[in-house]
This record gives structure tokens, C-alpha cells and sequence, in this order.
């Protein structure tokens, strides 16, 4: 296969590579040039593989974070709870389900290790910032990213688990 079929098939998937782009805060158009920018990185290799599309798929997501911090933009800030927030206030069997979900999500922090229960109560729960988090905790602000994005899928998972199991 030539690289321009090789391209033609990897391009085919543009709109959801873009999506992975757009989901890291980019623009439209800054999207689009990190997915062009992965496409040529990758076309630019020589060797063919059966998992160009993952591979081309971590390359816009990197690109797209790169993108970020060449112009110190950071993710726009959303509160942890944000999805269990109860869409109709005035609805009785919401508000329940919501109390619910808040107490399992605090029986879920009481299950992470020590550091990261800490660093979860401070910067999801107070939403304090990450450098007052590390300056709090003797930590550096990367080692408390690195904790509070570990901690969130531990509580993902925790907060799926089927109750009593």
C-alpha cells in the first residue's frame, strides 16, 4: 500500500481524531492542524503497522497537549461531581439518587491510600489550587497532577462497581 492510500485510510477517521483533540480544549482549527500535524509525523515513518489508527490517535491527543502548553492554556477547570449533580432540583427521587451518589463517591475517597485521599480532599472536594495542594503537602505540583488524574479514575471505577459488590 502506497502512502497516499495508507493516508486516505487513517484520514477517514479525521472527525473522531478531532474530537480527541477538541477534547483537550482546543479550538476547531487547532484541533484540525494537530490531527494534519500527527498525519505527517506519521505518514513521515516508514514502517506500516496494524495499529496505525491507536498510534495516530495518542499522536493528536499528545499534539493537542503540546499544543497547550507551548501556549500555556490550561484545561478548563470542571468540578469532579459536576455528572452527579441532580439535573432536576425540584424532583424528590433526583435529589435521593444524588444524596446517594455523593455518599458513595466519600466512601469511595475513604478508599484511596492516605496521599491521595489528601490530595483529593484538597483539590477536587475544597477545589483549592494545585500549587497550594503541593505546598500543603510537601509535594511537587507535577507529583499532585499525577495523583489527582490516578485518584479520579480509582474513583471512576469505584463509582461504577454495582452496589454491595
Amino acid at each position: 500500500m502506497d502512502r497516499l492510500e495508507r493516508l486516505g485510510l487513517l484520514a477517514r477517521d479525521r472527525t473522531a481524531l478531532v474530537g480527541n483533540a477538541r477534547g483537550e480544549g482546543l479550538s476547531p482549527e487547532e484541533a484540525l492542524e494537530c490531527v494534519q500535524d500527527a498525519l505527517v509525523t506519521l505518514l513521515d515513518q516508514e514502517t506500516e503497522s496494524d495499529h496505525e489508527q491507536a498510534t495516530l490517535k495518542v499522536m493528536v491527543r499528545n499534539a493537542a497537549r503540546n499544543f497547550r502548553r507551548r501556549h500555556r492554556r490550561a484545561l478548563p477547570h470542571v468540578p469532579f461531581d459536576e455528572e452527579l449533580r441532580p439535573t432536576d432540583e425540584a424532583n424528590p427521587e433526583g435529589l435521593l439518587g444524588h444524596a446517594e451518589d455523593m455518599v458513595r463517591l466519600r466512601m469511595c475517597v475513604a478508599e484511596l491510600c492516605s496521599v491521595q485521599r489528601g490530595v483529593v480532599m484538597l483539590r477536587l472536594l475544597e477545589e483549592r489550587s494545585g500549587e497550594d495542594v503541593a505546598a500543603a503537602l510537601g509535594l511537587t505540583r507535577g507529583h499532585v497532577d499525577v495523583l489527582v488524574h490516578r485518584a479520579k479514575a480509582a474513583l471512576r471505577i469505584c463509582m461504577r462497581k454495582p452496589v454491595g459488590g
